[in-house]
């Protein structure tokens, strides 16, 4: 790597926007170009002020309009232009003029880099408050044949076009000095994003690292710290770990979710998402090629023994990724407000799956003192329009008796608002279930994981228990705690 990136302490001290810029643009390797599209060259602007810009800036260029766009970047299919394809495809076009044009031999020491963003500020009527897409491919040393790659999706939340631009500004030059400067810290790369910006002005909802700088990086643990930092409320990520912009993969589609702690995920767990699943494509309004299945965990959940447990959480992760299911990390503590985030891209069909008691919870008062609406503003959100809630039978442990939703029990006060949501078709009956797993519960399966002890393998899908065992999954805190006592 070049010296003139080794760390330093000087500038730990949150600098300045001015002295980010100068900082890099006075290194004499750091060189490349700007692609700014839909908001002005904002971040570009920053570097040409600070003064130095001739030992940074190879070029800025702006193609607003949508002709000249497509005749340097290519039309996409869609026809739309602020997408990560569209990001993607403006970074590696630069990247590769950088090189054609830019002689190696005359400058072996130059460390190459493209930043780019398209974006769509807020519109006039203030319908829709503008996104974007922001990135940077770069290299932190001039021999590397694999360039570095940092890509997000930013969702503003300012009331003016002005002000977003200069939010845009601030955030791009932040992320070119965390690329170049804090690389080796991605977990607080992501904290100093929001150097000089009010969280409540801007939301990331999702980042992406890739390249050889970043091979130890795992995206879905960077997902999970977008929530714990505050900037959005919900992260996705697919079965192969990168993580997901959720209005790109939510947008118009039939929508299953299936909540759970997944810690681990049981047979129990699989024939709640099979059978469902199977109610859930059979409906005529649901076209199955416009679908999606989602497996939710609450932040709550990962914070059920106390503070959040990564590794715990990245266990998790990586059985349901092996399953071939997209995960979302949510702070919706309560269904209504996920069902209402849903809403927020959908229009279609939305399925939750839950068992007797997470529909017995739904109908606890004490969930909705915080709205002045109560208990009733709660359920006109989430029972709102084509929502349907597939229930999977629970046998009662004291009785042995199989419960379903004709004889659940709910608070008295509630009987009557149950039975108009089980009678007007809202929740229904899983019936095809498996009664010879209803025994299993993640709880026990864990704590004889933990234990050491035998016979959890068959209360898992096929393969699961066999992941568990060759990664030594869940296991790790108890075998710390052996050692320490030992």
């Amino acid at each position: 790597m070049a010296s003139a990136l080794k760390k330093d302490t000087a500038f730990e001290n949150i600098p300045s926007i001015k002295a980010k810029t100068l900082r890099i643009n006075l290194n004499p390797d750091i060189y490349g170009t700007f692609a700014e599209i839909g908001a002005g060259q904002e971040t570009a602007r920053h570097f040409f002020r600070s003064g130095g810009a001739s030992g940074t800036i190879a070029k800025a260029m702006s193609a607003y309009d949508k002709d000249f766009s497509d005749a340097i970047y290519g039309a996409g299919k869609d026809g739309r232009y602020v997408t990560q394809a569209r990001l993607k495809t403006m970074l590696e076009h630069e990247m590769q003029l950088m090189e054609e044009r830019i002689s190696r031999k005359r400058h072996p020491e130059r460390l190459f880099f493209s930043y780019a963003n398209t974006v769509a500020t807020i519109d006039f009527s203030k319908r829709y408050k503008g996104h974007g897409w922001v990135g940077i491919r770069y290299q932190l040393n001039p021999e590397q044949k694999e360039f570095n790659e940092i890509i997000m999706h930013i969702r503003f939340k300012q009331s003016e076009a002005r002000l977003q631009q200069e939010t845009l500004g601030i955030i791009g030059v932040n992320l070119i000095y965390g690329a170049f400067y804090k690389y080796h810290k991605p977990k607080k790369m992501l904290k100093y994003l929001y150097d000089h910006i009010d969280k409540d002005t801007v939301e990331i909802d999702m980042i992406n690292f890739s390249g050889p700088d970043f091979k130890g990086v795992d995206n879905r643990l960077i997902s999970l710290q977008l929530i714990k930092n505050d900037m959005t409320d919900a992260v996705m990520f697919g079965p192969d770990g990168n993580n997901l912009l959720p209005a790109t993969v939510l947008y118009k589609k039939n929508i299953l979710a299936l909540r759970g702690s997944f810690r681990p995920v049981t047979m129990v767990n699989l024939d709640m998402f099979q059978k469902s699943h199977d109610i859930f494509i059979r409906d005529p309004q649901v076209d199955q090629e416009n679908s999606i299945v989602i497996f939710e965990i609450t932040l709550s959940n990962l914070k059920a023994s106390g503070e959040i447990d990564e590794q715990d959480f990245m266990d998790r992760a990586e059985l349901l990724c092996s399953l071939g299911h997209s995960v979302m990390i949510s702070k919706f503590q309560e269904y209504y407000k996920l069902v209402e985030y849903f809403n927020n891209y959908t229009k279609n069909r939305i399925g939750l799956t839950m068992g007797v008691n997470n529909l017995v919870e739904i109908f606890d008062e004490k969930y909705y003192r915080h709205l002045s609406g109560g208990i009733l503003e709660a359920f006109g959100k989430l029972f709102f329009k084509d929502l349907q809630v597939y229930l999977y039978p629970m046998k009662d442990p004291d009785t042995g008796q199989v419960m379903t939703s004709n004889n659940i029990k709910v608070h008295p006060r509630m009987k009557e608002l149950y039975k108009f949501f089980k009678y007007n078709g809202k929740v229904m009956d899983i019936i095809d279930y498996e009664p010879e797993i209803m025994h299993i519960f993640s709880r026990d399966v864990l704590k004889k994981i933990m234990n050491g002890e035998d016979g959890w393998e068959e209360m898992l899908p096929e393969g699961i228990a066999e992941i568990i065992k060759e990664k030594n999954l869940f296991t790790r805190k108890a075998l710390e705690t052996k050692k320490e006592k030992a």
